[in-house]
């Protein structure tokens, strides 16, 4: 294995991804562990891409484990393994790019590939990550998910669930936008006012609703592996185009 690909932290980070969380608490300590780790990869430390979206999916899920254990779901059976699928495919990329395996979804080589790369900025590429996550990973997730627990159609207690999500989003969205911007970028902030916040929700919820859409004909499309595949590289390839923009020169100059 070449220790090029994570650096240093090469065979902190191989060892730590060997085993997948089996919680929400477990997401979280494995996704803080991970961070710690991304933090220390030269030559940007810190600031790389990956370590960017690690923090801001580090943030949300915290927020999601507060409300677990508050009893904020219908379904905590559903959320828990939800988060469990979810969280174990970022995992499973990580792993793929970090012992160079061709089979590393290019939704996720997008922003794996340029972690050395100084002209990005934080917030375009945690958004590329949240890309990557949500279009391609999200509905796979689900699939998963279904598999464990049981299928609901949407306006059941797991819709439900997965639309609260949204709300952990909305909350968080404005402090971390904020955390990830310069002082210049803070100022135009101010400017805009809310509009910034009010985009960003509704790009999430429609996000989102894409992705549960994909999941509901991945399940049907499932006594077909054919058709599954198709669909699998077709939000690969689509997720990619979107993180490219995300982390064009374009998108770096308006943070």
């Amino acid at each position: 294995m070449s220790v090029a690909v994570w650096g240093p932290v090469q065979t902190e980070l191989t060892d730590l991804l060997a085993d997948d969380p089996e919680d929400i608490a477990g997401v979280v300590d494995l996704l803080v562990a991970v961070q710690g780790l991304l933090d220390q990869l030269p030559p940007l430390l810190a600031e790389n891409p990956v370590a960017d979206f690690n923090r801001l999916y580090t943030t949300i899920t915290k927020e999601v484990l507060a409300r677990y254990g508050l009893g904020g779901f219908a379904d905590p059976e559903f959320l828990n393994c939800l988060d469990v699928e979810f969280a174990k495919r970022y995992v499973h990329a990580l792993r793929l790019w970090g012992s160079e395996s061709p089979d590393t979804p290019e939704a996720w080589k997008v922003l794996f590939r340029r972690c050395d790369d100084r002209r990005l900025r934080s917030l375009p590429c945690a958004v590329a990550g949240v890309n990557a996550h949500i279009n391609y990973d999200l509905p796979f997730a689900l699939v998963s998910t279904w598999e464990l627990v049981g299928f609901q159609p949407g306006d059941s207690p797991q819709h439900q669930d997965f639309l609260l999500i949204n709300d952990v989003f909305f909350e968080a969205i404005p402090n971390l936008r904020h955390s990830f911007l310069d002082t210049w970028g803070r100022y135009i902030d101010r400017l805009n006012g809310g509009f910034d916040d009010w985009y960003q929700d509704l790009l999430v919820e429609l996000t989102r609703d894409i992705a549960w859409d994909r999941a509901v004909r991945l399940w049907q499309l499932r006594p077909d592996a054919s058709a599954v595949e198709e669909e699998r590289t077709s939000f690969d390839r689509h997720t990619a185009i979107a993180g490219r923009v995300l982390l064009s020169p374009f998108m770096s100059r308006l943070q």
